[in-house]
């Protein structure tokens, strides 16, 4: 634990009967950090921000917030605050008396102050002029403000968020992503954040914490795990990407190897990934490529050495890229690619391409790295 760091678990395992659904997690939040609990659904995420928040005792291990454990403490003497996927606003009641309510439970002031705390806290989360209305006659992006109102006024030291944008369409949740990063980075609060949404993660944290089945697989900044992931589930969660059985047939300088590529029979190059895993000549291995690292060319280019021949099968168009899916020529493996701008006449459906990637772009993985079982090949 470093001097900055406001809340810490430690070996923390959590079981529901003979479920394990956290698996000795450790990990440490830094003091005005956004960190977000990223994984797909029941990977233990929500189980940990109930742990930290005192809605769940761990089995073992240990959470302690300023370097004190507080796993004697209820829920509401830990200074935290968190906001639900459903918002749990009281139907009953006005916005104003919503946000006034903790205060009011905790004896946090004057009536009168307590009203006055409330209506800053509303103005900070742009509803001014909303005190008066209830929750059924506001939007779900208002309603969400109003759950942050009730969790900011009590000023605590972290704020927890469990998928508070989940019950938002798409545009409504991009724009609360920015208010809620803006208004983190205001306030400067400590945010602990869950989502299974990768781009909810990517574009607000400054770390993010990926787990897969109870277990942590990857603690870092976006930036360095879209680029290093550490493992192929790691590499397949983030991003769209590739993921390539083949076996080691050549170590070579500078982290690299040639593989061959299951199911082609053919060769490529490749560099290790920075796994806890070597493999050694003759291993079964995965090869990640990212969908945007696919080069294609058409199928009467001079690229010979080194592409695969194939054939596009279906193509999505997603605004700025294009997405296109390209049968391996001799297999039945599918590759992903992603183009930037309109797609060229020589790339449309059922038509025959090359495709191939550069060395370092092909991430290659041991066998104690390989992708979580339902993963795509």
């Amino acid at each position: 634990m470093t001097s900055d760091t406001i809340v810490e678990l430690v070996e923390v395992t959590k079981r529901f009967g003979t479920t394990l659904a956290v698996d000795n997690a450790s990990f440490a939040v830094s003091r005005g950090e956004f960190c977000t609990l990223l994984g797909p659904s029941g990977c233990g995420k929500t189980t940990l921000l109930r742990t930290i928040a005192g809605f769940e005792f761990p089995d073992s291990g240990d959470v302690r917030i300023a370097g004190k454990s507080c796993l004697d403490q209820p829920p509401h003497r830990r200074n935290l605050a968190m906001v639900f996927q459903g918002y749990a606003l009281f139907p009953h009641r006005t916005v104003l008396q919503n946000v006034m309510f903790g205060l009011r439970m905790r004896k946090m002031g004057s009536p009168s102050d307590i009203a006055s705390w409330a209506r800053s806290a509303l103005g900070m989360v742009g509803l001014e002029g909303f005190e008066d209305r209830h929750p059924q006659q506001l939007s779900g992006g208002q309603q969400q403000r109003v759950a942050l109102a009730r969790a900011l006024v009590l000023k605590p030291e972290v704020l927890l968020l469990d998928e508070p944008l989940g019950a938002l369409d798409l545009k409504l949740r991009k724009t609360m992503r920015y208010e809620l990063k803006r208004l983190q980075r205001t306030t400067g609060i400590t945010t602990i954040y869950v989502t299974h949404d990768q781009e909810e993660a990517m574009s607000m944290s400054d770390k993010v914490i990926l787990l897969n089945s109870g277990r942590i697989e990857q603690v870092g900044r976006p930036e360095e795990i879209y680029q290093a992931p550490r493992s192929a589930f790691v590499g397949d969660f983030i991003g769209e990407s590739n993921l390539v059985p083949a076996t080691i047939v050549e170590l070579m300088p500078a982290g690299r190897v040639r593989v061959r590529l299951d199911g082609t029979g053919r060769m490529a190059a490749a560099r290790l990934a920075e796994s806890g895993n070597r493999p050694s000549v003759g291993d079964a291995v995965t090869v990640l490529i990212r969908a945007e690292c696919v080069r294609l060319a058409p199928a009467d280019s001079n690229s010979t050495d080194g592409w695969f021949a194939g054939e596009v099968i279906e193509r999505s168009f997603l605004g700025a890229t294009s997405r296109l899916y390209v049968k391996a020529g001799g297999s039945d493996r599918i590759v992903i690619a992603d183009l930037i701008g309109p797609t060229p006449p020589w790339a449309q459906v059922s038509a025959k391409v090359r495709f191939s990637w550069e060395a370092d772009d092909g991430l290659v993985y041991g066998p104690g790295d390989a992708p979580a079982a339902g993963a795509p090949p």
